[in-house]
């Protein structure tokens, strides 16, 4: 009779001999590891490809609430909340069917860190950091995990830099007799007053007793007036513009030194004499404007220094030359040496980079072709032949003047 002991030992050597089941035991072993590797294959293509659309999502962010700041469309506060809702935006149709969407807003942390560039401007640095969690394929769990966490981060930064313009300006004005003549504007107050046309010169017109005319030095202080105006709009703390003032007859008036601003030669055209008096010669004035501006090779002279000092890497230099007659000298006839050396000087002082305007208000031919020939370029020559027209073209001058005056840049 077979023992128990034998018939158990005679099973288990079958079974361990028996090779039938070895491929489904292998499987029911291997599948967690297949079905993990399948769901690794799938979530981990899924992760990279929302991990790269939130970098750039959080890329972009940073660059337009900093572009933003740069270009002083927001305030702190305003590119933080553009920052966000350019994330939330960007990541959207990605979270289209995430429970997440709407709380990827929330999670955006947004820091804005601005420093000064120059005296002016401004660099604008902006960190973006972001996550969510990423739900995975039903096969990850056999691992026991259902999201993974993918996070970015960003910086953007975008500034501005003081690329002003600046400019030194020498102005170059006729106080001659003839400055004292009537234009054609009629004043309301006083009604009355004496009128001095060239005909009647150096008395009182009178065949004119009926109205008070405007003269043409008035005329030239109001047109003045306007382009310190101009000037002062452009640079209001005067860290850009140096302006300064001669005038002359037939001799050199005491100049007004080029200083910051437009307060001093606005201060010495409006102090030229209601009735002006003397003959007509420029050169000696333009010549103190023309060593006022003048350059040097190695940077010495006062202009540049001025600039270097407010941190100006360059600037303009302009002279406004004005006249209403022709060079005369102390005598009531046409000089016509003194008319070339006026030219001359002209061509001088547009050799060393310096840019002229001329007006020749009211003035004869002779005045006309001289300060045509001085000015720097066909639209640097004016020839106003009224009060009305003065003022409009010294305005023109102020505008392409202060044209180079450009605050920030980004």
């Amino acid at each position: 009779m077979m023992s128990t002991s034998y018939f158990y030992n005679s099973c288990l050597r079958r079974l361990l001999g028996d090779r039938s089941g070895n491929f489904g035991i292998m499987t029911a072993i291997m599948m967690p590891v297949l079905l993990g590797a399948a769901g690794l294959a799938i979530d981990y293509s899924n992760m990279a490809l929302s991990k790269r659309e939130l970098q750039e999502a959080t890329d972009s962010a940073a660059l337009a609430a900093a572009t933003a700041l740069a270009n002083e469309k927001t305030d702190e506060a305003g590119a933080k909340s553009l920052a966000k809702n350019f994330v939330a935006g960007q990541m959207a149709q990605v979270l289209a069917n995430n429970s997440v969407q709407g709380s990827i807003k929330d999670a955006t942390n947004v820091n804005v860190t601005t420093t000064a560039n120059g005296t002016k401007s401004k660099i604008f640095k902006v960190d973006v950091n972001t996550s969510f969690d990423l739900p995975l394929s039903p096969l990850m769990r056999v691992f026991g995990k259902t999201t993974q966490t993918i996070s970015a981060a960003s910086t953007g930064e975008n500034g501005q830099t003081d690329t002003q313009g600046a400019l030194s300006m020498y102005l170059v004005l006729d106080r001659s007799g003839s400055m004292a003549f009537i234009t054609d504007q009629k004043k309301t107050k006083p009604s009355k007053c004496e009128n001095y046309t060239q005909k009647s010169w150096p008395n009182p017109d009178n065949d004119l007793k009926s109205y008070c005319y405007t003269r043409k030095i008035e005329a030239l202080q109001t047109a003045a007036a306007g382009l310190f105006t101009e000037l002062n709009k452009a640079d209001p703390e005067h860290e850009l513009v140096r302006v300064g003032a001669v005038s002359y007859t037939d001799e050199e008036q005491a100049a007004k030194a080029i200083n910051w601003g437009t307060a001093d030669a606005a201060n010495y055209v409006s102090a030229l004499p209601y009735k002006p008096t003397g003959g007509t010669d420029a050169s000696n004035a333009l010549d103190t404007a023309y060593k006022a501006l003048k350059s040097s090779a190695n940077g010495t002279d006062t202009e540049t220094q001025e600039h270097e000092s407010k941190n100006h890497e360059s600037f303009q230099r302009y002279i406004i030359l004005m006249t209403d007659g022709e060079m005369t000298g102390d005598s009531s006839s046409w000089s016509q040496s003194i008319d070339k050396e006026v030219r001359d000087l002209c061509t001088t002082v547009k050799g060393d980079g310096i840019t002229i305007f001329t007006i020749a208000f009211m003035a004869p031919q002779r005045g006309k072709d001289l300060l045509q020939a001085c000015a720097s370029s066909t639209t640097n020559y004016y020839a106003p032949d009224n009060m009305a027209k003065l003022v409009e073209d010294f305005g023109d001058i102020a505008a392409k003047a202060t044209s180079s005056i450009t605050r920030l840049t980004n």
